[in-house]
């Protein structure tokens, strides 16, 4: 007799991110190792006082980080894999990702860190040679 799987998803009881991620996974040696303590305090000047509060500038630069590691060209796709990854979203310090806002709350986090966006215009010798214009808080970045 032939079996069939019915699909039955009911919440999870007493299941942590922390059991699930291996203790020798990637990401948990990056964040023992890498110390992003330094990020809030640098971008403070960029922040108004009052408003609506936005995303983590830690959990910002962590999904930058991710960008970078897993090859990731756009933050639509980043916001796919972030929700798709028991280990990202470990290392991100989240139980769940939508992958809904999350792209326009990183642009305009973006935005704030690095200017309207990262563009590149020659260095003005005439040599076709292209430079990036940093914003001042990039420019701050790269000094330290």
């Amino acid at each position: 007799m032939m079996g069939q799987k019915e699909r039955c998803f009911v919440p999870l009881v007493n299941v942590s991110l922390e059991e699930l991620v291996p203790q020798d996974h990637f990401y948990r040696h990056l964040d023992k190792t890498l110390d992003l303590s330094f990020v809030r305090e640098f971008v403070q000047e960029t922040y108004a006082g009052g408003g609506r509060p936005s995303i983590d500038p830690i959990v910002f630069f962590k999904l930058q980080l991710v960008l970078f590691f897993e090859g990731i060209r756009s933050e639509r796709q980043l916001m796919r894999h972030a929700a798709d990854r028991l280990s990202v979203r470990w290392y991100l310090g989240v139980r769940h990702v939508t992958h809904c806002s999350i792209p326009s709350e990183t642009e305009r986090t973006g935005r704030r860190f690095f200017g309207s966006r990262a563009y590149l215009a020659p260095k003005g010798n005439g040599n076709n040679s292209m430079l990036l214009k940093p914003t001042k808080c990039a420019t701050r970045l790269l000094k330290s």
